[in-house]
């Protein structure tokens, strides 16, 4: 198993910088970072040291404004390519494996039809983008909770515009805690995903906090990815409710198991 601790939500008892550390001392095989752009690449490759980056988003906008990602407003195309630009020469220069894609919600008056071709194009140009670098796109299903408006708001969605991309470089970022608070069953949900999981992340719903804390029955859904055929990294994308270390005891039965 490998596990990944997201360093956006864990460890923030410490500066950013400093948290690529505790990660390895806790026992985190890897690190991903929602969006690093705060800090040049020379600096969180020095940070990191020999603590492997294994993904980071592309950058989704303006947060002041409520972006939640360019990928959905076709009066954004620009800015989403340059995203993906800005992405690939972060992750070139940290080693980083794959690159999320976060596509947002549609801009009031944008039809159905218009937001869907136009995030065919852009999970394409990502994907071949990301192709050429070596690198994996993913594209994230956010629940409609707590992000209202995202387009990519079920594993339907998710699924049906993968397969109109229909590019071999786009995989699914699969996080259990969204699809367990918008998927009626859990288990079902990564077996229909199944081959098209390039990414899981994980926090326990509907808390988001660490596992043991809420309802996912995480040792069935272990075994369950483990039969849809994934077998890549486990990133922990949680709140901690105390002390991220004080809360980990979660790490020590999964590695037994």
């Amino acid at each position: 198993m490998i596990l990944s601790a997201n360093l956006s939500f864990m460890f923030t008892e410490a500066p950013l910088l400093e948290r690529f550390a505790l990660a390895r001392a806790a026992g985190f095989d890897c690190v991903e970072i929602q969006f690093p752009y705060a800090f040049s690449p020379e600096a969180l490759k020095a940070a990191a040291g020999d603590m492997p980056i294994d993904l980071i988003n592309v950058p989704a906008g303006a947060p002041e404004r409520g972006d939640l990602g360019l990928a959905t407003d076709s009066a954004q195309k620009a800015a989403s390519e340059a995203a993906v630009e800005t992405a690939l020469r972060y992750a070139g220069a940290l080693g980083v494996r794959k690159l999320n894609v976060l596509c947002g919600a549609p801009p009031a008056g944008q039809g159905e039809a218009a937001t869907r071709a136009h995030v065919a194009a852009n999970l394409r140009f990502a994907a071949g983008r990301m192709a050429d670098a070596g690198i994996l796109c993913v594209a994230e299903m956010i629940n409609p909770f707590d992000s209202p408006g995202f387009w990519l708001g079920s594993l339907a969605k998710a699924l049906d515009a993968l397969r109109e991309v229909n590019h071999p470089n786009l995989k699914l970022q699969f996080d259990l805690y969204h699809m367990a608070r918008t998927e009626p069953d859990l288990l079902a949900a990564i077996a229909r995903a199944g081959p098209h999981i390039g990414h899981v992340q994980f926090a326990d719903a509907p808390g988001r906090h660490e596992p043991g804390t809420g309802g996912i029955d995480f040792a069935a859904t272990l075994r369950a990815l483990g039969q849809a055929g994934y077998e890549g990294v486990i990133a922990a994308e949680y709140r901690p409710l105390g002390d991220t270390i004080a809360g980990l005891g979660w790490m020590q039965r999964w590695r037994a198991a």
